[in-house]
């Protein structure tokens, strides 16, 4: 019963709390020193999450406030908001960065409503050491490759192939177990 209570509290506490430019600051601090500089430096564009929030006891949810960023400077608000269903237990509060490879995903993701379906996966990083970004092994996204060249750096193979897009977190604190179904949804507010 507390673990369902502490759930209930870090989604409630996070849904009412605003995005300050200090936190998307220390945000892609956070994410450069953990080794995602490359991704921040040379992506097209970029969806900061500084603090999503995420419980759950069979049913759960998650909700997030951030923002888009194109050429390091904002163009919009976003908010994220997941409903999950199957085997979880716990809460737990990350960062997200969703890195866009072209105009073409970052159109897809600012269109009004976008979803990440169950599939879609993130590559983990650790706040505070330098952290491969790889795509051998698990917990990466999808790897891609170009479709006009047979070679690709090894930021291009983090992209997903089909959606031109990479995802990577950094865990803030809690703990959930978790083997569920359902995507996170994303409503985009230009500025």
């Amino acid at each position: 019963m507390r673990l369902l209570v502490a759930s209930i509290f870090t989604l409630v506490a996070f849904i009412a709390q605003p995005v300050v430019a200090d936190d998307i600051r220390t945000t892609l601090d956070n994410f450069r020193a953990a080794g995602a500089e490359e991704f921040i430096d040379d992506s097209y564009g970029y969806a900061v999450f500084p603090s999503i929030g995420k419980g759950g006891i069979g049913i759960g949810g998650a909700h997030g406030k951030g923002e888009v960023h194109v050429g390091g400077k904002r163009v919009g608000q976003v908010k994220m908001n997941q409903i999950t269903y199957g085997l979880q237990l716990g809460g737990q509060v990350y960062s997200q960065m969703i890195f866009f490879r072209d105009d073409r995903a970052f159109n897809d993701f600012t269109s009004g409503n976008f979803e990440f379906g169950a599939q879609a996966t993130a590559v983990a990083l650790t706040a505070g050491a330098q952290a491969s970004t790889s795509t051998g092994g698990g917990g990466n996204t999808s790897a891609g490759t170009d479709a006009d060249s047979s070679t690709v750096n090894a930021n291009e193979r983090q992209y997903d192939g089909r959606s031109g897009m990479a995802i990577f977190t950094i865990a803030k604190g809690g703990l959930m177990y978790e083997a569920t179904l359902g995507g996170q949804k994303f409503k985009y507010e230009a500025d």
